[in-house]
């Protein structure tokens, strides 16, 4: 299983980036922005919530080959509006209507109850929503798993259970479409599968 953690700054970034013949200094707003946005936000892990964000977008070009600029600028914003202060209208007027469209799908809708379980409602709502959503928004979306899996052992014992559990059921079926996601995915499964 390959893991995406090469590209951790934006410097380690650039140079495969341009070497896969996407255009660096476009993307290099996006990268701005989800920096400003996301401020010193951490990760669970304590690095710096941006490394997260490149890890997709590492995901994306050196592993699935995708060069779409839409779809590349999502990947890089596509916590935003779930985890700052931007809206929808922020990265529609910064990015156009079609990055804004692939971030809302991707953003998990505010919790309708209070308490675990009405999280976890919300959540699986949000992900079965998923299969409704056009495919540059799948691919936003599978490649921020790759990056949440990847290194699922570094997360508690109760968490990696409950992740891996959601990735089979809801991340796996959205994965069958794409071949390198596909392919990828069992192979994680396969790493991870003492989680079942």
């Amino acid at each position: 299983m390959e893991v995406f953690t090469r590209w951790r700054s934006w410097d380690a970034a650039r140079p495969g980036l341009e070497a896969a013949g996407v255009d660096a200094v476009r993307l290099e707003k996006a990268v701005d922005a989800a920096r400003r946005w996301h401020g010193d936000q951490k990760r669970p892990t304590g690095v710096p919530y941006v490394e997260h964000l490149l890890e997709a977008l590492e995901v994306l070009v050196r592993g699935a080959g995708v060069k779409d600029p839409v779809v590349l600028d999502a990947v890089l914003l596509h916590d935003v509006v779930e985890d700052t202060a931007a809206t929808l209208a922020d990265v529609e007027d910064a990015f156009g209507p079609e990055v804004a469209e692939l971030v809302d799908w991707v953003t998990k809708p505010p919790t309708g109850g209070r308490g675990r379980q009405a999280k976890r409602a919300a959540k699986a709502a949000y992900l079965r929503r998923l299969r409704d959503a056009p495919r540059e928004a799948v691919l936003v979306k599978l490649a921020d798993r790759v990056s949440n899996v990847q290194e699922l052992d570094r997360m508690p014992t109760d968490f990696q259970r409950r992740y891996h559990a959601e990735t089979v059921a809801y991340i796996l079926p959205l994965a069958e479409a794409e071949p390198w996601f596909a392919a990828w995915y069992a192979s994680w499964r396969e790493r991870f599968a003492h989680l079942r």
